[in-house]
């Protein structure tokens, strides 16, 4: 009985006030379909027929590690990937990004040179490299080296230090494991 008084009543009443009605005043109308045709227009026009040449030029682009921390930067084997099966004696390439690689004295940020850690880990960042037969220096600035392994599986770490064998730290290291045969 309620719902058939209110349509009653809408009806009787009008539907002034109750959103039922368009807003706009008669005279907008125009002007809102006169302004939408104007710019159906606009994004329609065009040359039409014509073939337009663009150059295209394709990049060669280095793939990003989601997980890089160092922003691309750091230190890497050449050659190398971490399983890889090797002999004894191996030749190893050392690359560095970022830095330069230099021969050891002067101290700067933005230069070093390389270290190969055998069966160790990085250096932390601060701490002096030590000379040994398990810690190798690069202080002549050379970016490849021989590294003499018994047979079996060993870890090498790429660290890379400053003229004064202060290591750069983890985030200037790279560990693989190599298989000797």
């Amino acid at each position: 009985m309620v719902i058939v008084a209110q349509l009653v009543r809408a009806l009787d009443c009008g539907s002034r006030g109750r959103g039922f009605e368009p807003r706009l005043s008669p005279q907008m109308k125009p002007t809102i379909l006169f302004l939408f045709l104007i710019s159906l227009f606009a994004c329609t026009s065009g040359p039409k027929n014509e073939t337009t040449q663009t150059d295209t030029t394709v990049e060669e682009v280095e793939p990003v590690d989601p997980f890089d921390t160092t922003g691309g930067k750091g230190v890497f084997f050449v050659d190398l990937v971490d399983s890889q099966e090797v002999k004894s004696p191996l030749i190893v390439k050392m690359g560095a990004k970022g830095k330069d690689v230099v021969k050891a004295g002067a101290i700067n940020a933005f230069s070093g040179h390389h270290h190969i850690i055998i069966d160790g880990t990085p250096i932390p960042v601060g701490e002096t490299v030590m000379k040994d037969e398990t810690h190798l220096h690069y202080g002549d600035g050379q970016s490849e080296g021989e590294v003499k392994l018994s047979a079996g599986f060993h870890t090498l770490t790429l660290q890379f230090a400053n003229g004064a064998h202060t290591s750069f730290g983890p985030n200037w290291s790279k560990t693989i494991t190599v298989k000797v045969k």
